[in-house]
């Protein structure tokens, strides 16, 4: 079994910075990409960045705002979100690629969620 647990959401006011923290794990085998999404009120989810072997891809509403890290040794993805915007304001998720012990095929796994909220 294989869990994705986040941290770190809260209320922020705009211009401020805020850090997410995702750890993986769980009887993982590897892990392959590594990302954040949102989803806003009435919004569909959608990808904020995502890091594999290559370099980090970003979408364009957060590039130059939002660093991803990721640490392969322990399974874990931050979001370092900085100069945060109403428009930032959603339930986060962590999501990962990882292929368990169990299985010979790897899968998507999400987070619970976790809400930012950019709010003055």
């Amino acid at each position: 079994q294989v869990q994705l647990v986040e941290s770190g959401g809260g209320l922020v006011q705009p211009g401020e910075s805020l850090r997410l923290s995702c750890s993986a794990s769980g009887r993982i085998f590897t892990v392959y990409n590594m990302g954040w999404y949102r989803q806003a009120p009435g919004q569909q989810r959608e990808l904020v960045a995502s890091v594999s072997d290559s370099s980090p891809m970003y979408a364009d509403s957060v590039k130059g705002r939002f660093t991803i890290s990721r640490d392969n040794a322990k399974n874990t993805v931050d979001l370092q979100m900085s100069s945060l915007v109403r428009e930032d304001t959603a339930v986060y998720y962590c999501n990962a690629l990882i292929r368990s012990v169990a299985s010979v095929a790897a899968r998507n796994y999400w987070g619970q969620g976790t809400q930012v909220t950019v709010s003055s």
